[in-house]
């Protein structure tokens, strides 16, 4: 089966137990964006990497940000850049004053 575009990749450090935050965090893009992702892969790695890429570009890397993601963050990143204007709901909601 070829590529299918926009492709998520979540690159996780599988030694420091990663793993379950990293699928969560494709879940949550499983349930927000449905079959308008063409793919969401999870890659083991190590040394304490988290990282999410869309295609070419890395929209988070916990090295340089000195924290996991939030999901909300994610779909805000890849929504900006593969799906203009597609509405979040409740992810985006803002609190009331």
């Amino acid at each position: 089966m070829p590529a299918r575009e926009p492709r998520v990749v979540v690159v996780y450090c599988s030694k420091c137990r990663f793993t379950l935050r990293a699928t969560w965090l494709a879940q949550e893009l499983l349930f927000s964006f449905g079959e308008e992702l063409g793919e969401v892969a999870l890659v083991p790695g190590s040394g304490g990497v988290f990282e999410v890429w869309l295609g070419d570009e890395k929209l988070w890397d916990k090295a340089s940000e000195q924290r996991f993601p939030e999901p909300k963050e994610i779909k805000q990143r890849i929504r900006d850049r593969a799906f203009p204007g597609k509405d979040l709901g409740h992810s985006e909601a803002k609190p009331a004053d």
